[in-house]
């Protein structure tokens, strides 16, 4: 009599025990980590030291930035630090970047990307990309939000696809003495809710038609102040508070 040949279960193909000796565990791959907080909370400082305890170890890094606030292709802390780095555009194709670099024989283990906020989606994906297929560890440090309290594009999109989202947890406060993490943006001493996202760094606007010279700078807030555009107390001569 021939033996019977059960009829196949359609769902073993989904459940099937791997063969012994094949590997069960996951595919290696690389990480996404979003590093985030307002200004001044040392979100470039960790950078640079990141990138210093990886190449301690021999690892050979790529360092990224886009619109460093010294306007040049640089990575730097307000505390000093500085490294140079590679100035990503508008239209740069990151993994093409990598594998450009991988063509000169050139070995990169990680990336360290710097106001990952000004990042388009589209090169945020290009990360995932490359953490996912090419293995890369990628840290992207950058903030949450602009001067309208909106999230920036690129950090939206690091925040949907990031495998470690990081608050950063230096406390920055505000003049109140309250946690701020509102980047406030002020002109010419009033706290503004409108204008062009990207405008880098504390700098000063002259006006085509008027000799006289607008500051333009940003300033950490708490939420009430953030609303309400109260700056606080003034810098006087000295740099001692006034309150009056």
């Amino acid at each position: 009599m021939e033996p019977i040949t059960p009829a196949q279960d359609p769902t073993d193909a989904l459940s099937s025990v791997p063969a012994s000796g094949a590997g069960r565990g996951p595919a290696p791959t690389g990480r996404l980590r979003f590093f985030f907080g307002p200004m001044d909370c040392g979100k470039s400082t960790l950078a640079l030291q990141i990138d210093h305890n990886q190449a301690r170890q021999g690892r050979r890094g790529l360092l990224l930035v886009r619109h460093d606030r010294s306007g040049t292709p640089t990575i730097s802390s307000r505390m000093g630090l500085a490294r140079n780095a590679l100035e990503v555009h508008e239209d740069m194709d990151l993994c093409t970047v990598v594998r450009d670099h991988w063509a000169r024989g050139a070995r990169v283990d990680y990336l360290i990307v710097d106001e990952a906020q000004f990042l388009s989606a589209e090169q945020v994906d290009q990360l995932a990309e490359l953490a996912d297929d090419a293995h890369l560890e990628v840290y992207c440090f950058g903030l949450a939000t602009d001067f309208r309290s909106t999230l920036f594009p690129g950090s939206q999109r690091l925040f949907e696809l990031a495998d470690e989202l990081n608050a950063i947890q230096v406390e920055v406060l505000c003049w109140c003495g309250r946690p701020g993490r509102f980047n406030a943006r002020v002109h010419d001493g009033d706290v503004v809710r409108a204008g062009d996202t990207v405008l880098v760094a504390d700098t000063v606007l002259v006006a085509d038609t008027a000799p006289d010279t607008v500051e333009v700078r940003y300033q950490v807030l708490c939420r009430t102040h953030y609303r309400t555009g109260d700056l606080g107390p003034h810098t006087v001569k000295g740099h001692q508070l006034s309150l009056t």
